[in-house]
């Protein structure tokens, strides 16, 4: 060779291209769509594969560390996205993908990554009836967790306030779409549980794709629901719709709306099943009054002495006087229990903040801030009034 020709080693090639990699922008947080072949999971914990397309193939690894972020389990065949960076492994002068995280590409691939997690899960006991837990039949207090905004919300205030106005309603609002929801839901169902803040947990949303809806399809949120110690009504999307979150949770709802239906009972109902019972006791006490009297009749035939009749008919008396007394007093107790009951509702009715909404109250927000003073307010800005029937967006001036 010529002394001008540069000698390097194999090694000073190889580290002198690796720095070329980890210096390039574009390569160090880039996310590489394929098909999955040759996955090894490594006894280390680590992840082994190749992403291949229809002309290309390219190594990937996915460290122990950054499994954990795994929504299933990587298999040959599937199409991903792989995020993460491009460098080169010196020791063979191979470049490789490092992958950070690998979502499933495509409806298919979620399809599988939710048939994984049901069935891991199943195995598990999640699913198991003997585990779940009854729906109190008068609760408290309903807690629930879903978007501070939409329909699914409004649908379930207003049932409850319909159905059974005595019940405390505490919202926690959440994301239900989108990276963070499945932490914010997992998270909340814990809070309601440590705080122990009410009797049942409606949680759900409204309708959408299955991309819309995967957040009840996290085992983080099945973990939440499993293992909470207030019962949970799920009702995630249609009636045909089934998250994970259905089969965890102590009971499902087809929709959000059925979900306050199964919650709380029809005070309407109640109202009626008073009225029967009260009619059920006084029909009761009629007959075993009447059949007491025929008892003393009877006896009194079997007594000649003017004395005897006469406690008899003293007796006779006064247990007439008891009964009139006994109805009396049920009447009185029936109606002082729908006075205070209607005076129950009307407190709750009045504080209820859909109501001050119906009587012409609105509410401004900026993005998510309440306004309350002139000054919070620029031109220009944009301003959501919530309405008693929705939202309207207008622009400061």
């Amino acid at each position: 060779m010529e002394n001008s020709v540069l000698k390097v080693t194999v090694s000073q090639v190889n580290n002198y291209i690796k720095n070329i990699f980890d210096t390039n922008a574009k390569l160090t947080d880039i996310c590489v769509s394929g098909e999955l072949s040759n996955v090894k999971c490594h006894f280390s914990g680590h992840i082994y594969m190749t992403l291949k397309d229809e002309k290309s193939s390219m190594r990937a690894v996915m460290f122990k560390g950054d499994t954990f972020s795994l929504r299933f389990k990587p298999e040959d065949g599937m199409k991903v996205l792989a995020r993460g960076r491009i460098s080169v492994y010196e020791r063979d002068g191979q470049y490789q993908l490092y992958a950070r995280s690998i979502e499933p590409d495509g409806v298919g691939a979620l399809f599988k990554a939710y048939e994984q997690l049901k069935a891991k899960l199943e195995s598990e006991g999640y699913f198991d009836p003997a585990k779940k837990k009854p729906i109190p039949k008068f609760p408290k207090t309903v807690g629930v967790v879903t978007a501070k905004t939409g329909a699914a919300l409004r649908d379930i205030l207003n049932i409850l306030k319909r159905r059974y106005p005595l019940a405390e309603v505490r919202i926690f609002p959440v994301l239900v779409q989108g990276e963070l929801a499945r932490y914010e839901i997992a998270k909340a169902i814990d809070y309601i549980n440590e705080k122990n803040l009410c009797d049942v947990i409606i949680t759900g949303r409204g309708g959408g794709s299955i991309e819309d809806l995967w957040a009840f399809n996290e085992e983080i949120v099945a973990k939440s629901v499993f293992n909470s110690k207030i019962p949970v009504i799920s009702s995630v999307g249609h009636e045909t719709d089934f998250t994970i979150c259905d089969f965890v949770a102590d009971m499902r709802a087809p929709t959000p709306s059925a979900a306050a239906e199964l919650a709380v009972p029809d005070i309407g109902e109640l109202y009626k099943r008073i009225e029967f019972l009260n009619k059920s006791l006084s029909s009761k006490l009629i007959y075993s009054v009447e059949k007491q009297k025929a008892r003393l009749k009877v006896l009194s035939r079997y007594f000649e002495k003017d004395k005897m009749l006469s406690y008899i008919d003293e007796k006779r008396m006064m247990l007439d006087d008891q009964v009139s007394d006994l109805k009396g007093a049920i009447t009185d107790l029936i109606k002082e229990k729908r006075i205070f009951l209607e005076n129950k509702i009307t407190r709750l009715s009045a504080q209820n903040p859909l109501n001050l909404l119906s009587k012409g109250y609105s509410v401004a927000k900026s993005g998510d801030k309440i306004l309350k003073y002139k000054k919070d307010v620029a031109s220009g800005d944009t301003v959501t009034i919530t309405l008693s029937d929705g939202d309207v967006t207008c622009v400061a001036k």
